[in-house]
């Protein structure tokens, strides 16, 4: 990433937060930004925009559609998508293992997802993950910052859900469209499961060589990530992978995350 880069996507992220805002009106407790441009490891044409708005209340469908067809047209300044979640205030404040979603707008340019709306989700088991990220290290773009607005959240919920897509990663390891993303999330799941700490996902991958030389799908992912696009991903390297992280993720975790616990962060 080049400061140019960064500039020019945290421009992109403060006007798309400001246009979220005035769709949800006066309920907007906080618009939180984190993920790679939050820390520091976005990748022009690789990374997304990750925003988390925390709101008061409920979205009438009207702001549903709204925030729908503006993450749609959105120009995304070099972005390769806009990963947006939107929750109520109760729920950032007293996470739970499997908590409600108002919504959530996934915007993947160059993929075969497209564009992915779920609204008024009962239960979110992936939410609890991104609730705990986007406290660790996001910065509020608009009103209260994280701590303020979002409680920590049990580190054991967050280990067993990347366990049990690491389980089903294991059985799609041929996926050469999402190789890069499966591997570096598995780097950043078994760091949270060892040390407690959210990591970027350049960082996560040497942390994980640094723990296994021989993790050669770890490698050529970071090559891929951050150098060529086109870059291959050895299957049987990423089979390896998965299997390793598994295994060192099997122990038990610490029981909050959010902060830093006494003996992992």
């Amino acid at each position: 990433m080049t400061p140019q880069s960064d500039s020019a996507a945290l421009a992109v992220a403060g006007h798309f937060a400001g246009a979220c805002a005035d769709i949800v009106g006066t309920s907007v407790r906080s618009v939180i930004l984190h993920g790679s441009l939050a820390g520091g490891d976005f990748r022009p044409g690789r990374s997304d925009i990750d925003l988390l708005i925390v709101i008061e209340g409920g979205l009438p469908d009207a702001q549903v559609d709204a925030l729908e067809n503006l993450v749609r047209r959105a120009d995304l300044g070099g972005a390769s998508g806009i990963d947006l979640h939107v929750v109520a205030a109760d729920v950032a404040g007293a996470p739970t293992r499997m908590p409600p979603m108002e919504l959530h707008i996934g915007r993947y340019d160059g993929s075969s997802v497209g564009v992915e709306v779920e609204s008024r989700v009962a239960a979110a088991p992936d939410l609890p993950a991104e609730l705990s990220m986007a406290r660790a290290a996001g910065r509020a773009l608009i009103g209260a910052q994280p701590h303020d607005v979002i409680a920590p959240v049990r580190a054991d919920w967050i280990r067993e859900r990347g366990r049990h897509w690491l389980k089903i990663w294991r059985c799609h390891t041929d996926d050469t469209e999402d190789a890069v993303h499966m591997v570096l999330t598995a780097c950043r799941i078994w760091r949270f499961a060892v040390d407690g700490v959210h990591s970027p996902k350049s960082e996560a991958a040497r942390w994980a060589l640094n723990q296994d030389p021989s993790l050669t799908a770890v490698g050529q992912a970071l090559h891929q990530y951050t150098v060529d696009p086109a870059a291959p991903i050895g299957e049987a390297g990423i089979a390896h992978l998965l299997d390793t992280v598994l295994r060192e993720t099997a122990s038990p975790s610490s029981p909050v995350s959010g902060g830093r616990s006494p003996s992992t962060r």
